[in-house]
């Protein structure tokens, strides 16, 4: 595995790798996305084997500019060139109808594609250089906490992956918000940096929640996010504690007073600066002693962040 970092060579480096049809790590706003060329299905087929992921779960393409989308979807709407000029190059995925030869590996065999094209200036960089569309799910195995750091990719697929680009923490920290435009209506299938209230502005009316018909995304499943500790997502901290306590060590995420007798990890008291922290808070509660993690719920207005917390609890 190759450590790069973010110097025009080491990106060069990372762009020859993708061409060639390797795999390659690399910061976003959002996550660390593990990356392969999205128009190969060899090189597609690698990102599955590498997080264990199922074939038919959709993957997100990442562009270097707007101006690829027509290259990847067909039929695009003037409400998604509104929101791609507002939002692009930033934290969102939007959902179109695909494009004629995009591989059914990267639209889980819908006729679907997710496309977005990321703030972080290394990956535009990367992605810059190396000419292509590059599919690329959170760069960790299916279903755990997503990395928000180089250190977390090498933990996660040491010995899975050619290169990682190591670009420093992630900005936003929680996965990009998705929003469905193949329908009638738009839809918001997945809370992210974004907000509901920000889309709204644009599409001059409230996205609509999931329905039936809405196409399969990325982090839609019931159980994801998940620490391999059992966590608990608690609105009374001190009965979830009593209820896991003393039999088994417990570490507090809290966003209250601390409690004696308990470790316990002060959260920020924000929802950006909480989302920014929150994979990397969850992971070193992962990899501690403790045999339960609990989480005082955060305001329900924080969308993204309890999103990510009720799917990261839902097997606890």
């Amino acid at each position: 595995m190759l450590i790069l970092c973010s110097s025009a060579a080491d990106l060069q480096r990372a762009a020859e790798i993708l061409r060639e049809g390797g795999l390659v790590a690399f910061p976003t706003e959002t996550v660390y996305g593990l990356g392969a060329r999205a128009d190969e299905a060899g090189a597609v087929a690698k990102i599955f084997a590498a997080k264990g992921r199922p074939a038919d779960h959709p993957l997100i393409v990442h562009l270097p500019a707007a101006e690829a989308i027509d290259a990847w979807a067909r039929d695009v709407p003037e409400t998604a060139r509104r929101l791609a000029e507002r939002f692009w190059p930033g934290p969102l995925t939007l959902i179109l109808r695909r494009a004629p030869g995009v591989l059914d590996a990267v639209t889980g065999g819908q006729d679907t594609v997710g496309l977005r094209v990321p703030g972080n200036p290394v990956a535009r960089g990367l992605l810059q250089a190396a000419g292509l569309g590059v599919a690329a799910p959170s760069a960790n195995r299916f279903g755990r906490i997503s990395p928000t750091t180089a250190e977390h990719v090498i933990t996660e697929l040491e010995g899975r992956v050619d290169a990682v680009v190591d670009g420093g923490p992630c900005d936003v920290g929680v996965e990009s918000t998705i929003v469905d435009l193949s329908g009638e209506a738009p839809r918001l299938l997945r809370p992210g940096g974004i907000t509901a209230e920000a889309l709204e502005q644009v599409l001059g009316r409230a996205p609509l929640p999931p329905d039936a018909e809405a196409p399969r995304v990325p982090g839609a499943l019931a159980s994801h996010y998940a620490p391999t500790t059992r966590m608990v997502l608690a609105t009374d901290v001190a009965d979830a504690v009593s209820d896991a306590a003393p039999s088994r060590e417990v570490v507090v995420l809290g966003l209250s007073s601390p409690r004696d007798g308990v470790r316990w990890v002060a959260m920020p008291d924000d929802p950006v600066a909480y989302a920014r922290v929150l994979y990397a808070r969850l992971r070193e509660a992962d990899e501690s002693s403790a045999q339960t993690i609990v989480v005082e719920r955060p305001p329900e207005t924080w969308a993204a962040v309890i999103d990510r917390l009720q799917r990261a609890a839902s097997t606890g």
